[in-house]
């Protein structure tokens, strides 16, 4: 991977100070996805480690999914939607777990081959609770986990101790 096009991807990621609350750092992606290059650098950054070891990518809603969509197109694979609870017609299993500030369930369908081989994909590895949901709803449902792969890690926030290994793009 070009160093100098990580770079200058990674340049495009704003910090917005107290969002959405005060003391809070919110990391947006907006620019960098609206940037062809960078997008297309990030995606296949993210998908490299795993090359020709997943036939699908799911992306957790909501900016995982559009992350999901670029590394599928890019990798010449499909696309499975993680979604929050209530959002699909025919959820075939789901997962709870704790954020920082409640609790939230996902969801997702059961479309794809049975076994099927899915790089989990979300946008920012933070306390690491989104994630291992992700993963023990794709185990739930019979699907082999192939990886788990982030644009960024709040390392401070030791996330990999409860999903154990991700691989991260960028790390903050």
């Amino acid at each position: 991977m070009n160093p100098d096009a990580l770079a200058r991807a990674e340049s495009l990621i704003a910090t917005i100070p107290d969002f959405p609350e005060p003391g809070i750092l919110f990391r947006d992606i907006s620019p960098l996805l609206a940037d062809p290059a960078a997008l297309r650098t990030i995606a296949m950054a993210m998908a490299e480690p795993f090359v020709g070891s997943f036939d699908v990518v799911a992306g957790v809603e909501a900016r995982g999914f559009l992350l999901a969509g670029a590394i599928a197109i890019a990798s010449g694979t499909g696309l499975a939607p993680i979604r929050k609870a209530g959002k699909l017609p025919r959820p075939a299993g789901s997962v709870s777990y704790d954020l920082e500030y409640g609790s939230a369930t996902i969801e997702m369908t059961d479309d794809l081959s049975s076994g099927a081989r899915v790089l989990l994909v979300d946008d920012v590895l933070a306390t690491g609770g989104t994630l291992r949901a992700g993963q023990q709803l794709l185990e739930q449902l019979g699907f082999s986990l192939a990886g788990t792969s982030v644009l960024m890690e709040l390392t401070a926030l030791e996330g990999r101790s409860v999903c154990g290994p991700v691989h991260s793009v960028f790390t903050v």
